[in-house]
């Protein structure tokens, strides 16, 4: 079987299990197994495909169409142009939450940033990556995660300090700026999403209890005495939820609280301002 042969395959077979982009997840299966690029492929594409290789990729189409996801099925993903590696622990970085660190990144020269629910270190190590941040903590309750945060931040060559804790538990000090991309998806609708979230990504990461707010009522009541005055806290929020996590803001006396929206037009970005500490 020749390479476009092999590759055609592939995508026959993803397609025929209802595969969303059956031809861009063949691709990208194929390139990171033949280790072959655009050009490289259509110069080769009548070579005759190596044994182990095609049963590797045969073998990781056939988890494809078990759903699994894709980025879990290559160990990595892109996020804000930069590297990162994925797995079981970690929620896949969304293009979505790249709005949040652009939004940040205009807050954060100079500043102490603590990533909460960090999960693969997307948000706190570009902020440290992109930003002029004077330090970033790196702070969430899977140890699997943290530890996959960990990979990433030293892939990026980024320093960072890393705090196993649920939420504030295990969190010493005051920071500049609170970032944090929570679960936030009500645990019913959990059911009803794709089943390569519902199946396969981590429901710790995902599942914010009966309305989708516990988690952000929590960091709302006690990020307070973690805040410098005039920090920021910063939220990315469900589509539906900004009116709800920017009530429980300014109920918590949170100043100039902002909603932002995502690159499909939609409210994914909820900040405010503490203007005093809170001892």
């Amino acid at each position: 079987m020749t390479w476009q042969e092999l590759l055609n395959e592939g995508e026959k077979r993803l397609s025929k299990k209802g595969v969303p982009e059956a031809k861009l997840n063949a691709w990208y299966l194929f390139s990171d197994c033949f280790e072959t690029s655009k050009n490289g492929f259509f110069l080769n594409r009548e070579l005759e495909a190596e044994r182990q290789k095609t049963e590797r990729f045969l073998a990781l189409i056939a988890k494809r169409c078990e759903r699994i996801p894709l980025e879990y099925l290559l160990g990595k993903t892109e996020f804000m142009g930069l590297p990162f590696l994925v797995n079981e622990n970690v929620l896949i970085p969304r293009q979505d939450t790249e709005c949040l660190v652009e939004e940040v990144l205009k807050k954060c020269e100079g500043t102490e940033v603590l990533d909460l629910c960090t999960g693969s270190g997307c948000i706190g190590i570009s902020l440290g990556k992109l930003g002029s941040c004077k330090s970033v903590t790196l702070s969430d309750i899977s140890e699997g995660a943290l530890f996959t945060a960990k990979e990433n931040a030293g892939r990026n060559q980024v320093d960072v300090t890393c705090v196993q804790s649920d939420l504030f538990a295990d969190i010493e000090g005051t920071f500049d700026v609170i970032v944090s991309n929570p679960p936030y998806i009500e645990s019913d609708e959990i059911l009803t999403l794709m089943p390569e979230v519902r199946d396969y990504e981590p429901r710790l990461a995902l599942d914010g209890s009966v309305d989708g707010l516990f988690f952000y009522r929590r960091i709302i009541k006690e990020a307070p005495k973690y805040l410098k005055k005039n920090g920021y806290l910063f939220f990315e929020i469900g589509c539906e939820q900004a009116d709800a996590v920017s009530g429980l803001m300014e109920a918590a006396g949170f100043k100039e609280i902002t909603i932002k929206k995502d690159y499909c037009g939609r409210n994914r970005i909820v900040f405010g301002l503490q203007t005093e500490m809170v001892r």
